[in-house]
């Protein structure tokens, strides 16, 4: 089964309940072994990238990250294409009830272009990787004026056997609240959507905005990949 049909295969209705009541949702499976493992064999292949970080140096965390350039590999260019439109309707359901005049295309292409309008031409998608005693972090991946509130990840190593600790990571900062963390554990190929910079809550008088953010615990030991896929290109 390739990766579009597995996403065919997707409740749309469960995926937008999960996103609706968490802010994520957890796609299991959806990539196989052998496709993570290539690319992490590509991770040193400098001519996919436009772009290395060395996360210390900017006080990210500690690590490495490295932005895909254009053309992107097919299972990326898969991924971002394919899940956007099943994030689409919730994404703007979620400006709709918070009263935000703001609506998203239903086709990738079409938000790509917008980005590209506003001068955001750069891709997004990265690989990340970090050894022991990495981190990631909190913070929200934004690149420019017009972003998508949504963004996913997929674990390319696997928790437990090729590193221990770097628990996925979710702060929600609520008003008038102290902040609530949540922490979510998946498996090598298994795809985390999850909100970008904030979403709706319902309270006793409506909808409130609760912003969000998100980063990767400290790596006890071992060595840990993701690939991180963001919908909307930077400047």
């Amino acid at each position: 089964m390739n990766i579009q049909q597995k996403i065919n295969g997707i409740n749309k209705d469960d995926l937008a309940a999960d996103l609706n009541r968490t802010g994520y949702a957890l796609v299991k499976g959806l990539l196989t072994a052998e496709e993570c493992d290539r690319l992490i064999g590509d991770y040193k292949t400098e001519s996919l990238y436009r772009k290395t970080v060395i996360m210390e140096r900017h006080q990210y965390g500690l690590g490495e990250y490295k932005y895909f350039d254009y053309p992107l590999p097919d299972v990326i260019q898969q991924l971002r294409e394919s899940i956007y439109p099943l994030l689409a309707p919730v994404a703007n359901n979620w400006m709709k009830v918070l009263n935000i005049e703001k609506q998203f295309p239903e086709q990738h292409k079409e938000l790509i272009e917008h980005c590209h309008k506003a001068g955001q031409v750069k891709p997004t998608p990265l690989i990340l990787q970090y050894g022991q005693s990495g981190y990631n972090a909190l913070h929200q991946d934004l690149y420019g004026d017009v972003f998508f509130p949504m963004q996913a990840v997929v674990l390319l190593s696997e928790a437990g056997s090729d590193f221990t600790g770097g628990e996925f990571v979710l702060v929600e900062q609520r008003p008038r609240a102290q902040s609530k963390a949540m922490v979510v554990n998946f498996a090598k190929g298994d795809l985390l959507v999850f909100t970008t910079n904030f979403r709706p809550v319902q309270g006793s008088r409506g909808y409130h905005r609760v912003n969000m953010r998100h980063g990767v615990s400290e790596v006890t030991s071992g060595s840990r990949y993701t690939l991180g896929v963001i919908f909307h290109d930077a400047k």
